[in-house]
């Protein structure tokens, strides 16, 4: 029985943007894209008169959008050949720009020969002494080689950890917990069955990075602004008012753009727009925006298609959003990507991206596109506490005031736009509040202080390039120097009006 062909999904673009539409697409190009629709299986599709193939068309965006489809090698030859202005790339997959987190990548040669028991070690809470559940817990009995154990705690806040015996020294032990607590970070610790370690509450009162440089907002600060927020999806939350959105994840429910289970989107949010007040809430950079959400990834998953993004922005243009925030990157050159964030441009709105976090790896795509706005992260001293894992971001080059810092993770480049806090930032996460370091909180907090400069910029009122250029020259405009090089802060940190 002959094998079915292979099919891989891949994402069918016009010559120029993700619309069929103007003189860079020929009639015949434009009727295929108008009539090739989604459907559930492969079917034969008219590419070109007299011609059929069979292909599945899985999504779209809009009639005359770009087609995430299915299909074998030999068929894209084919329909290459009959529609020559047709671009077909892979798709492209992205995550969060998250600063990463310590990790474990070899086991010690006495616990891999099954020597010894495992350790418990106990975490809890500092406040109370309960447990903390759902902690990561991550041990080094040799930091250089990456060697140790690590694991998750349970209900009673307890992990079991195979370090090779029941008494272990370690050159480094680290705590994630997942809400509310800071970070824990030992050097040089001595860990025995049983032990226990207190986690530091998260004080919502406390001024962490953001807190320091952009300070009580007011109830009106960006009032009138839409931001697009392109993530994980945003949750319900006491602090943010959700005004509407879209999942683009194909086959996923389209009003389902509430958080997928990992928290990203709804930290992201807060940094931007969140309206609550210390102590029992916090506060964002532009609490008066209209925040919308467009989940593109995909309910418990940690990364999203290059389609559903392209989608989400084409939505979130639609829609009248002034700002696009993508806390999100990947690696090279992706033109699916390319070709949303420039119509977007041309649409009046602007995308602030996150540089992404490769320890001082170049601009990651899409921040390297030009017609993004690509966002480094920086820190302060003292805005974290000294015990916690941040302490690890902390390198030079220092700024002008030596409390300042581009933290560890931030990638460079000349492609930087602009800096921003992104080390231990405090935000909402479903149903709390936690800290999180990476440029996806540095990008938030550029996007709240661009949504605040909307309106004293005096911009045109019909959304196109004029527009969105307008918005992008008195954003970089308002930034100050930190003393670091361009390709550390670009332009520098943006300032409000």
């Amino acid at each position: 029985m002959p094998q079915a062909p292979r099919r891989d999904q891949y994402v069918m673009l016009p010559p120029r943007g993700l619309r069929a539409r103007g003189p860079s697409a020929s009639p015949e190009l434009q009727s295929f894209f108008r009539t090739a629709e989604p459907t559930e299986a492969v079917r034969n599709v008219t590419v070109a008169e007299g011609h059929e193939l069979p292909l599945r068309v899985v999504d779209s965006i809009g009639d005359d959008g770009a087609k995430l489809v299915e299909a074998s090698p030999e068929d894209l030859l084919a329909l290459r050949a009959h529609q020559p202005g047709l671009r077909i790339v892979p798709v492209v997959y992205y995550t969060p720009a998250v600063a990463p987190r310590a990790e474990v990548i070899a086991r010690p040669q006495v616990a891999a020969a099954g020597v010894g028991p495992k350790i418990t070690l106990r975490i809890i809470s500092r406040q109370g002494r309960q447990p903390v559940a759902g902690a990561i817990i991550v041990a080094f009995t040799d930091l250089a080689t990456g060697a140790g154990a690590q694991g998750t705690t349970n209900t009673r806040g307890e992990v079991g950890l195979d370090l090779g015996g029941s008494e272990v020294a370690l050159d480094r032990l680290y705590v994630y917990p997942t809400n509310a607590f800071w970070t824990l970070r030992k050097v040089h610790v001595k860990v025995t069955d049983g032990m226990q370690f207190s986690l530091r509450p998260i004080d919502l009162g406390y001024v962490d990075g953001l807190r320091h440089y952009y300070p009580s907002s007011p109830d009106d600060a960006g009032a009138g602004v839409t931001v697009a927020v392109v993530d994980t999806g945003v949750s319900d939350h006491p602090d943010l008012v959700v005004a509407g959105g879209l999942n683009t994840v194909s086959g996923e429910d389209p009003d389902n753009f509430g958080d997928n289970g990992k928290q990203h989107g709804t930290h992201v949010a807060g940094i931007v727009a969140a309206r609550g007040v210390p102590p029992s809430g916090i506060r964002g950079v532009a609490p008066g925006v209209t925040l919308r959400s467009y989940r593109v990834f995909g309910k418990g998953s940690g990364s999203a298609s290059s389609f559903a993004i392209a989608k989400a922005i084409d939505a979130a243009v639609a829609d009248g959003c002034d700002l696009v925030n993508m806390s999100l990157g990947g690696g090279s050159f992706d033109p699916v990507l390319a070709a949303a964030v420039e119509d977007a441009r041309t649409g009046g709105s602007l995308c602030v991206i996150a540089a992404g976090n490769d320890d001082r790896g170049p601009v990651s795509f899409p921040a390297s596109n030009e017609m993004a706005v690509a966002v480094s992260a920086m820190g302060r001293k003292g805005t974290f506490p000294s015990g916690t894992a941040e302490v690890d971001e902390v390198a030079a080059p220092f700024g002008t005031d030596k409390a300042d810092f581009i933290g560890a993770f931030s990638n460079i480049g000349p492609q930087v736009d602009l800096t921003a806090p992104g080390v231990a930032i405090i935000s909402t996460v479903p149903g709390s509040y936690t800290e999180i370091s990476g440029t996806s909180m540095a990008c938030p907090a550029v996007t709240g202080v661009a949504a605040r400069l909307v309106v004293s910029a005096g911009l045109p009122a019909e959304r196109d390039a004029t527009r969105s250029e307008a918005l992008l020259r008195a954003l970089l405009a308002s930034a100050t120097s930190h003393g670091f090089a361009p390709v550390y802060e670009g332009h520098g940190r943006p300032l409000p009006t």
